[in-house]
């Protein structure tokens, strides 16, 4: 396979997948297959062993960049999940959106197994621990690669993206690097842009790919955290 399928594959299986999760409002339909709200964990864990599996075909990519991380990117990550909370929370692209007499912006999921599966309990934390791995592991990893590992890199140089060092950054790199995440988080626009912005800072600071995902990781892994306390499940 080339080399941007390579950056490209497991996201586009993770979002191919994805799309076949029901939503609280609505279940997924598509010529006759209706898949109730229900089943909502068998489908994300479906989504995650394809993921897996793809990512081990093409692991080979993940060996490009030499494995080492700096305190800076933890420190990044802790930081950048108070400021999704609290972006989050604001609300602004729902009152913009309402202002504008527009529909709604997509949201997360918002399963709550502890509640959804209250009566399994083996089931209900075994799916958690399911849904935190790929909240704080896999969607790191597959969305920094193809975010700082191709996308940036290759509007830089169209041609010869894969020779581009990783952590160069031009005005167009760092308008992909805030928008497209923007676009792939409708529902929380401002703490996208925001948060990306921070670790484009700690990519052009360290030039490490790893530093981006752990920060990633930290950052989704504590929101995770912070669901289950608060009881604010939107944020899965």
């Amino acid at each position: 396979m080339s080399p941007w399928g390579q950056f490209l594959a497991a996201l586009v299986v993770f979002i191919l997948a994805g799309s076949l999760e029901p939503t609280p409002d609505k279940p997924f339909e598509f010529l006759g297959l209706k898949i109730e709200y229900a089943f909502y964990p068998w489908v994300y864990t479906a989504k995650i062993a394809l993921t897996i599996a793809t990512m081990a075909y093409f692991s080979r990519v993940y060996r490009l960049f030499r494995w080492r991380i700096s305190p800076l990117s933890v420190v990044v990550g802790g930081l950048g999940v108070v400021v999704w909370v609290v972006l989050t929370n604001f609300g602004l692209e729902h009152r913009l959106l309402e202002l504008l007499g527009r529909p709604i912006l997509a949201g997360r999921s918002g399963y709550n197994p502890l509640e959804q599966l209250s009566v399994q309990p083996i089931a209900a934390y075994g799916f958690l621990a399911i849904r935190l791995f790929g909240l704080a592991v896999i969607v790191p990893v597959i969305e920094e690669f193809f975010l700082r590992g191709f996308a940036m890199r290759f509007v830089i140089n169209p041609d010869a993206w894969w020779k581009v060092p990783f952590g160069t950054l031009t005005p167009l790199a760092i308008a992909v690097g805030t928008l497209l995440p923007m676009a792939m988080h409708p529902g929380e626009l401002l703490a996208a842009g925001v948060w990306f912005s921070m670790v484009s800072g700690l990519m052009a600071r360290t030039k490490n790919i790893w530093d981006c995902v752990v920060a990633h990781a930290v950052t989704n892994g504590m929101l995770g955290v912070w669901a289950i306390y608060s009881g604010q499940w939107h944020f899965l």
